[in-house]
């Protein structure tokens, strides 16, 4: 007597349980915006494109709960990124991906308004381009006389807790780029991402 099939081929495959899900949360993000969506399902959205295959539910309430927040998830280091089981080169391609255009639109928006009128602007646009780096680093902002952003430099890395400042080069680049007010920014990785911010007038 021959062996039954497994399954009766004439039938379609159902679809994976997550395409389901996946089309109802692109649904609520087009209809009720990004704050609509936890931290979470935003990472799920993000990840759709790199793991074409997978539910990305689970990875994404792993990576959150291992670091933080969906902005920390997009900043973490790649060495760390890589020891998550499940994330690999294209998720982390991706992740970083997200992290580089945050910056390149904090920029932008930067250098399309006086936006460093104020400390808290000041603040916002150093923590989307430094606060999660893994390193510390000398970061300058160069000003003009209405406070628009001439130039944003890393003058130098440094190691987890360490950076030197050569305050001859600072001087230097801020004749040449004839800017009439510079902040310093040094980054603390080992406390809690912490930001320290310095301002000089009149150079």
């Amino acid at each position: 007597m021959p062996a039954k099939p497994d399954h009766d081929k004439s039938k379609p495959e159902e679809a994976p349980h997550y395409l389901g899900h996946r089309e109802r949360l692109r649904e609520r993000f087009y209809s009720a915006g990004a704050d609509a969506l936890s931290d979470y399902e935003l990472l799920e959205m993000a990840l759709f494109s790199a793991l074409p295959r997978r539910d990305t539910k689970p990875l994404a309430k792993s990576l959150i709960k291992i670091f933080g927040s969906f902005a920390e998830v997009v900043h973490a280091p790649v060495a760390r990124l890589r020891e998550v089981d499940g994330v690999g080169e294209s998720a982390i391609h991706q992740l970083k991906l997200l992290a580089a255009a945050a910056h390149r639109v904090a920029k932008g928006g930067v250098n399309s308004r006086n936006a460093l009128s104020s400390w808290n602007e000041v603040i916002d646009y150093c923590r989307t381009s430094m606060a999660f780096a893994d390193k510390e680093q000398f970061r300058l902002l160069f000003l003009d006389k209405r406070n628009q952003l001439i130039a944003d430099e890393v003058q130098q890395t440094g190691t987890v807790d360490h950076t030197p400042v050569y305050p001859r080069e600072v001087i230097k680049r801020a004749l040449e780029l004839s800017a009439t007010a510079l902040i310093l920014v040094h980054n603390h990785p080992t406390i809690s991402y912490s930001i320290m911010l310095d301002h000089a007038r009149s150079l």
